[in-house]
């Protein structure tokens, strides 16, 4: 999850929209983009050009719909939740930054690198591996650090080419690909779902606010405050973005689909491992699993940083310093990320499946706002919710 930063310059480049976009990708790619495009393949098989269908609009097309909307609001993302009222909007923010933060994603993120490494070093303990890891996060987030700068550079193009390996190889070097029961419709509904899992939307609301202040470092100094250019700048950035991320999940789950009958009792976090060494074999699957482990961790960095900062000037106002604030996040983040990457996701799945409608509803209606001024929000999104709660534990 690393923000490139060119150097400041006369005017934006044709090459700053690309890092740019590479850096969305960057950003949105973590646990769940890896997990949840192989799970989908893994089950629909012959039915998952209509899975990747769903998953597609809520891994991908959700998510860069939710960062133009906070481009609308200048990435504040107090005023874009404000707009459901003060208190709520606080709470909201509060909720989400929790769930992106040591209470859902950071910890995924260590889970599924371990889970990912496991494979090679069975002995391993999970105790042990999230203690080391979360020391890790510690000496990149205590203070600002250029190395990340580096590991963003070069981890990025380093993950996909390890990704494009797998998908290219597995691709051809795949059985036929075997029929499913389960029917299309059913897939398609639990692509869109399983989007939900990816977590990006929540993401999007709160790194969008970096992505722009890199835009507008790389803009002329008259079109800084053009909201115009930097849209039309940030809209060029998320389709490079929206199309790496949505090559890596129809090749992912088209991979997993056809060797979807030998991995069939492989458990989720464990699919990227296997289908590696299933694909390049036992050494140059190392390299791939260490590729996707290092991503893992330096999403979880750039995750701990911001969910320290927002401890540290919005929850506390400064009363309490970034540094015990940073490790108050790291300590809940080491016993979460025990439960290993299914028993967190097995948390996250309710949440998300009746929270996201809503927060998608926001998006949709803040675009609304800024475009159309349609004012009507609190209602709709709270009837979103009521429906979505009723969805879930009646229906």
């Amino acid at each position: 999850m690393q923000i490139y930063k060119g150097e400041l310059m006369d005017g934006p480049k044709k090459s700053n929209t690309l890092a740019t976009g590479l850096a969305m990708f960057s950003m949105f790619f973590g646990a769940g983009n890896v997990v949840f495009p192989l799970a989908l393949g893994q089950v629909s098989q012959n039915n998952t050009f209509f899975a990747i269908l769903g998953l597609l609009i809520t891994a991908v097309g959700v998510p860069f719909m939710g960062l133009i909307a906070m481009t609308l609001y200048d990435g504040h993302y107090k005023v874009f939740f404000n707009r459901i009222g003060k208190t709520a909007g606080f709470l909201a923010a509060l909720f989400i930054m929790g769930l992106i933060g040591p209470f859902g994603a950071l910890p995924r993120c260590i889970a599924l690198s371990y889970s990912t490494l496991q494979l090679y070093f069975p002995e391993m303990s999970i105790f042990a591996f999230s203690f080391v890891s979360c020391l890790i996060i510690f000496a990149f987030t205590y203070k600002k650090n250029s190395i990340l700068d580096v590991l963003g550079y070069v981890l990025t193009p380093i993950l996909l080419i390890s990704l494009g390996f797998i998908i290219i190889k597995g691709l051809f070097v795949s059985p036929e690909m075997p029929i499913t029961d389960v029917n299309r419709f059913d897939v398609f509904t639990r692509g869109l779902k399983d989007g939900y899992q990816t977590m990006d939307l929540i993401g999007a609301f709160f790194f969008s606010s970096v992505i722009l202040s890199c835009l507008k470092a790389e803009t002329k100094q008259a079109e800084k405050n053009n909201d115009n250019a930097i849209i039309k700048m940030t809209l060029k950035s998320s389709i490079i973005g929206a199309f790496l991320l949505s090559v890596v999940y129809i090749g992912f789950s088209f991979v997993a689909a056809f060797h979807s009958e030998s991995l069939s009792n492989v458990p989720q976090d464990q699919l990227i491992g296997m289908i590696a060494i299933h694909v390049l074999g036992p050494f140059a699957g190392v390299f791939a699993c260490i590729a996707v482990s290092l991503a893992c961790l330096t999403t979880a960095i750039a995750l701990a940083a911001v969910f320290a900062e927002f401890l540290h000037q919005d929850i506390f106002k400064s009363k309490i310093g970034y540094i015990p604030a940073l490790v108050g996040t790291l300590i809940v983040t080491f016993f979460i990320s025990t439960l290993n990457f299914m028993g967190i996701a097995s948390i996250l799945f309710p949440i998300l499946q009746i929270c996201y409608p809503a927060l998608i509803t926001l998006s949709v209606l803040n675009i609304a706002y800024k475009l159309f001024h349609f004012k009507p929000v609190k209602t709709p999104v709270l009837a979103v919710l009521i429906i979505s709660l009723i969805n879930y534990f009646v229906i």
